[in-house]
């Protein structure tokens, strides 16, 4: 594994709500995105279980190089409004 490699692999973490983006492979097809439902690694770390939002599709993926995470913004106070919703 290259230096890069390790380098992303160990800063790469989601939670659940996040959004995995593929990049396309190829010029002139679509990216892919899903929805990262849960975090099955150690530390919020790949592999992920993620919907894809073009088909609906449920799977576990160990995102490679091609991949990134849109966190969703959460705060403090956000938080605290879930909780006290429930």
């Amino acid at each position: 594994m290259t230096e890069y490699g390790r380098d992303h692999v160990a800063h790469f973490w989601a939670r659940p709500g996040d959004r995995l983006v593929i990049r396309a492979r190829s010029l002139g097809q679509p990216n892919r995105d899903a929805e990262i439902l849960e975090a099955l690694g150690e530390g919020d770390a790949p592999p992920f279980r993620v919907r894809w939002q073009d088909d609906g599709h449920i799977s576990e993926i160990f995102p490679g190089s091609d991949a990134d995470v849109e966190h969703l913004a959460r705060t403090e106070s956000a938080d605290q409004v879930e909780l006290s919703d429930r």
